[in-house]
């Protein structure tokens, strides 16, 4: 693995600190404030061809790969100006079009979506089945007319209320039916303004700009030219969007970390106390290094993730060990750069504070890092299962 970056992989790196020229830190959380899409950053975005990384030249994307979508995500972070549609609707969504669908499906969103004319979400979690997907219960029945009609809930679907479109994993053969537990699934690409769909917003605490919602289907109708793969194979799309996300939410808790730190490192050195810099103090220059080391080794292996990925290689122990190691560095890192602004990162005008909910809502989502140890300790160490 050679660790250098290439020259166009430098210059998606650093996208993000040139972005943040015209849509900064200010910007982002203005709009997170409100639980508002700041789809004027999003479209710059989408302009410049960073929302169709993964999707084929002939599709209107870049053709690229993995790492420079975690490249892209991690230089956002690092600019403080994260974006998870990045993650949801741009890789997992467009990725997955673009490697299972059909060629009317890729002629019909690709282009579109990597343009920011229009925007794609997943709809995966539920309110009784939460990380026990095989568990899913919404459903899509056949009818005599060889279309399917969806009915279900999903829960804490990400942008599905500004979203123009939502990938919505089913049952069309229940769990009790199936042969295998992973049978009988399949994916619908569904229209968020279809009949029978509603969505709504679900309050949270956490400032971030892409609203959570809930989304009930009552007899939505779908047809053959909605399916996403196979119908009843649909588990093995949807594992190809599971180590992706995790990869990226390393790169994104990377690029999180180092954005606080760079903060905390240049107050600490402003900042005089007893006269002299507190960055000069061990109390607060040690648990910063030691926050650094965490974030670089989680770099690290969210890069061979990527890497591996790329390369087509089984990486699902090295894209939950990144999810995990850098969900945990990032907080770390956060709450390090904290105690260096003392009262001062408690309050709106510095600004830092409002950077750990973010850092620790990804120790919670897409999986939550106890899900992730109890995949290493049984698939990697093999461990008895634990639960």
């Amino acid at each position: 693995m050679d660790f250098s970056l290439s020259e166009e992989q430098r210059m998606i790196y650093e996208y993000g600190q040139n972005l943040s020229k015209t849509y900064d830190r200010k910007h982002w959380m203005e709009h997170a404030e409100r639980c508002a899409f700041p789809e004027d950053m999003y479209q710059q975005v989408a302009t410049d061809g960073f929302v169709g990384v993964m999707v084929p030249e002939a599709y209107g994307g870049s053709g690229l790969g993995m790492m420079e979508m975690g490249l892209l995500n991690e230089g956002l972070a690092e600019a403080g100006i994260p974006l998870l549609t990045l993650v949801i609707g741009a890789t997992m969504g467009l990725s997955l079009i673009s490697t299972y669908g059909t060629e009317e499906q890729k002629q019909k969103y690709l282009p579109d979506a990597c343009a920011g004319k229009t925007r794609f979400c997943f709809a995966i979690t539920e309110p009784n089945a939460g990380t026990n997907t095989i568990r899913t219960a919404t459903n899509a029945v056949a009818t005599p007319d060889g279309r399917f009609k969806i009915n279900g809930a999903k829960t804490f679907i990400t942008d599905a209320s500004d979203a123009d479109y939502m990938i919505v994993v089913t049952r069309t053969t229940s769990q009790d039916e199936a042969k295998r537990s992973t049978d009988g699934f399949t994916l619908f690409i569904v229209d968020c303004k279809a009949k029978g769909l509603e969505t709504h917003p679900i309050p949270v605490s956490i400032k971030i700009p892409e609203v959570q919602c809930s989304v009930f289907y009552d007899d939505v109708d779908v047809g053959p030219e909605d399916v996403l793969g196979e119908v009843d194979k649909g588990f093995k799309v949807l594992f190809d969007a599971i180590n992706p996300e995790r990869i990226l939410v390393g790169f994104i808790c990377a690029g999180l970390g180092r954005y606080a730190m760079g903060r905390a490192v240049e107050y600490a050195n402003d900042r005089v106390v007893f006269d002299r810099p507190i960055g000069a103090y061990q109390a607060l220059q040690h648990p910063l290094a030691k926050a650094k080391t965490e974030i670089e080794m989680a770099a690290l292996i969210s890069r061979k993730a990527a890497w591996m990925f790329d390369k087509g290689e089984p990486c699902g122990a090295e894209s939950n060990m990144a999810k995990f190691a850098a969900s945990e560095a990032a907080c770390h890192a956060v709450d390090a750069s904290l105690q260096c602004f003392g009262g001062n990162g408690f309050t709106t005008e510095y600004g830092i504070f409002d950077i750990y909910p973010m850092a620790r809502l990804l120790k919670t989502i897409p999986l939550n890092n106890e899900m992730i140890l109890n995949y290493i300790g049984e698939y990697v160490l093999g461990m008895p299962r634990s639960y």
